[in-house]
């Protein structure tokens, strides 16, 4: 008896109450928030208008492609012009694209994860390897309370608007004397893809010593789980408020357990203290000028506390672009940390506000738009490199002028 497989010619447009979002984990590609517009079934295939293009990509639905309707299986032949969906593909060697998976219907208020809700279920983990140093490679940074934000205030840091000068405490805590190298990525990246970790980003880098770049928030936070695991160290992030699922794969709405004592990105209020290297009242991390030989920027005597010379920093240019710089090319700050002004931006854990909280150990907004991100660049001025500049942006994005570094909370 022959089998058919039932529906399929679709054409999809981007949902517009929500935002549509092209991800790819590895060769798995996902898109999320679609809005069915057309069905029609008996073709054997399904097709829909890419996001921002005018071109209609068809797809094979092989004979195990799966609908789920709210995590059970459903017939392909309940879905309706108006649904709204989320798709996982694989594209072949051929070029033909795979359908593999059907998710209706979305829901993002409960899982923006939605090409992975179950991210870490069933999953054993990175075995921890007794070997590993937890602290190898990080300083400590004492306790203490600071000038949080702007405090000049005035001349040529009157620009600085959303960082308005307020106490701060924080708790001592440990951090990566250098950026994350491309070579310390590139091991542990490796390992966790064999234990159920996918990235959205591979992660570029110019040289081994040198900070890789090109990978997104989410790829950080992931990272900063898989050296927990590898270090025996209980996991900060999770996909549930309850701290049940590990966070290991696809997009998620994360949820930061602050009690477990594992690796993670600095808050933001973390960062600003440990790149003032124990010192308050400065524009930079060693004082109220800057030229090339402390930090990798673009020079520029547009502004008068830049000596120069003007143009791509000398060390970061050798090998050509992107401009970034190997480990320990710069002067340390008064705790001994490398590369908090210049060389690649640094991801934090908070949501971006106009405002800082202040207080005890502040962990920023609690929902937002995108993610603070701090340091400056070596493709950037060094207006950008002050110690209070402060910079947004989506956590989907993944840019050769963004790296980070992690944090681990003291304690057991």
């Amino acid at each position: 008896m022959k089998k058919y497989i039932l529906v399929v010619f679709c054409i999809l447009s981007v949902a517009l109450s929500y935002t549509t979002i092209l991800h790819a984990d590895d060769t798995v590609l996902k898109l999320f928030n679609i809005t069915i517009s057309a069905v029609d079934v008996g073709k054997g295939d399904l097709a829909f208008k890419m996001p921002d293009s005018a071109e209609i990509t068809r797809f094979k639905t092989d004979p195990g492609c799966t609908l789920l309707q709210k995590n059970e299986n459903a017939p392909l032949s309940r879905l309706k012009v108006g649904d709204l969906v989320s798709i996982e593909y694989v594209k072949g060697a051929d070029g033909t694209n795979h359908l593999k998976l059907i998710r209706y219907p979305f829901n993002p208020a409960a899982d923006t994860n939605d090409a992975a809700p179950d991210a870490g279920t069933g999953v054993i983990g990175i075995p921890a390897d007794p070997t590993v140093s937890a602290t190898a490679g990080m300083v400590l940074i004492p306790a203490g309370t600071f000038t949080m934000g702007n405090v000049i205030g005035t001349g040529s840091d009157s620009d600085i608007t959303d960082a308005a000068p307020v106490t701060t405490n924080v708790s001592a805590f440990y951090m990566d004397a250098n950026l994350v190298s491309g070579s310390q990525w590139q091991a542990l990246y490796t390992l966790a893809k064999n234990y159920g970790y996918a990235f959205g980003n591979e992660g570029k880098l110019k040289a081994p010593n040198n900070p890789v770049h090109t990978v997104n928030w989410f790829d950080c936070v992931k990272w900063c789980n898989a050296r927990s695991e590898q270090a025996g160290k209980t996991p900060v992030y999770y996909t549930d408020p309850g701290f049940k699922t590990i966070y290991r794969s696809g997009i998620a709405t994360v949820y930061a357990n602050w009690a477990a004592k594992g690796y993670r990105l600095p808050t933001e209020a973390e960062w600003e203290k440990a790149a003032r290297g124990g010192v308050s009242g400065q524009r930079f991390p060693w004082g109220d000028t800057s030229s090339a030989k402390q930090a990798d920027y673009v020079g520029s005597q547009t502004y008068s506390y830049d000596l120069g010379p003007t143009g791509s920093n000398a060390i970061g240019m050798v090998g050509g672009k992107p401009a970034t710089s190997p480990a320990g090319s710069f002067p340390a700050n008064g705790y001994g940390l490398y590369d908090m002004a210049g060389n690649l931006f640094q991801w934090c854990w908070d949501w971006y506000g106009k405002t800082y909280a202040g207080g005890t150990d502040p962990h920023g907004p609690s929902t937002g738009a995108s993610h603070i991100y701090r340091g400056g660049s070596w493709d950037y001025g060094p207006n950008f490199a002050r110690c209070a500049e402060r910079m947004d942006f989506s956590p989907y994005a993944a840019t050769a002028n963004i790296g980070f570094r992690t944090v681990l909370s003291t304690g057991k």
